[in-house]
């Protein structure tokens, strides 16, 4: 079994992105972020990032850090999982993102840290689809059952259908697309922020996808092998829905979220949970409040061979 490094990006100007904000409601308002100071939004964030890593190398869970540069500003770059997935068979894809500051995070010497660490063999490259409004912010937008090769996407303005099959075509994924909304009646911007796939169940906001599509969702968890564990639109808006199953080098599997996700979830689930996964979490306020997003945004799995 190939146990994934997990890629994170120190943030060195973390701070609220007013250009995501306007389809990302689980950002702030900008009312609040603005009474609280960026450097200290910063300072906050970084401490939250470094404990963060710190929980995943003691449990023996492979973590490659990135060290942001100060420029060009990158606000969200602590959430790199949206433009590159990397692949195990050598493949990096590179997304087309919504925000214009957000296109910024695709830095140099990040990719060639990657290359000079791993082999690729292939890299495809969605990101000329900016020019034209088309979306699709990598496993953000859709959410991979990496052994069943089947990949779901709830449909938004970040998330466009057609690239989503393109996608799918070139990496041999079945695609299961949906809409998705949150108790407002707005899109869910991610599909990783209402769902989460691991070896053996899924976690999944069920009340969020319309009747109609909901069953067909359900469906191809259950005939792929998932024991499903539902989750309610108030625990996904605290971010039970944004978890990742991670292995530690002896092949033991976590399911990583962030605190706020674990104290939301009832006992019967954080019970299903631990019958299959050890939990980790850890305090992720600052970060999912001023960005929108929380652990499984932080992370970027590297399926790549080691040079």
């Amino acid at each position: 079994m190939q146990i994934p490094t997990i890629l994170m990006i120190r943030p060195v100007r973390f701070a609220y992105n007013t250009q995501t904000a306007v389809n990302n409601t689980f950002q702030n308002d900008p009312e609040f972020a603005h009474h609280n100071d960026d450097v200290q939004i910063q300072k906050q964030a970084r401490g939250e990032f470094d404990g963060f890593v710190e929980k995943l190398r003691t449990a023996g869970i492979p973590v490659l850090v990135v060290e942001d540069s100060e420029e060009p500003h990158t606000p969200d770059s602590i959430f790199p999982n949206n433009w590159i997935t990397m692949h195990s068979d050598g493949t990096v894809v590179l997304y087309p993102m919504f925000a214009e500051n957000r296109r910024l995070e695709r830095k140099d010497a990040v990719i060639e840290l990657i290359q000079h660490t791993f082999k690729i063999r292939k890299l495809v490259d969605l990101t000329e689809y900016e020019g034209v409004s088309r979306f699709l912010e990598g496993t953000g937008s859709f959410v991979l059952d990496r052994i069943n090769n089947i990949a779901y996407a709830c449909l938004s303005p970040r998330t466009d259908e057609g690239l989503f099959r393109k996608f799918c075509e070139k990496l041999n994924y079945k695609p299961v697309v949906f809409h998705a909304f949150d108790s407002n009646g707005a899109a869910i911007y991610h599909t990783n922020v209402m769902m989460c796939v691991a070896d053996r169940y899924a976690i999944i906001n069920l009340e969020c996808i319309p009747q109609e599509e909901r069953e067909k969702v359900q469906n191809e968890l259950i005939s792929s092998g998932k024991k499903i564990i539902a989750i309610t639109q108030d625990q996904m808006g605290r971010f039970a829905g944004n978890m990742l199953q991670v292995f530690n080098r002896q092949g033991n599997s976590y399911l990583v979220m962030s605190s706020q996700a674990f104290h939301s979830l009832d006992e019967w689930q954080i019970k299903a949970i631990e019958e299959m996964d050890n939990i980790l979490h850890s305090p992720l306020d600052t970060i999912e409040s001023n960005g929108g997003g929380s652990a499984r945004c932080m992370m970027a799995e590297v399926y790549l061979e080691a040079r």
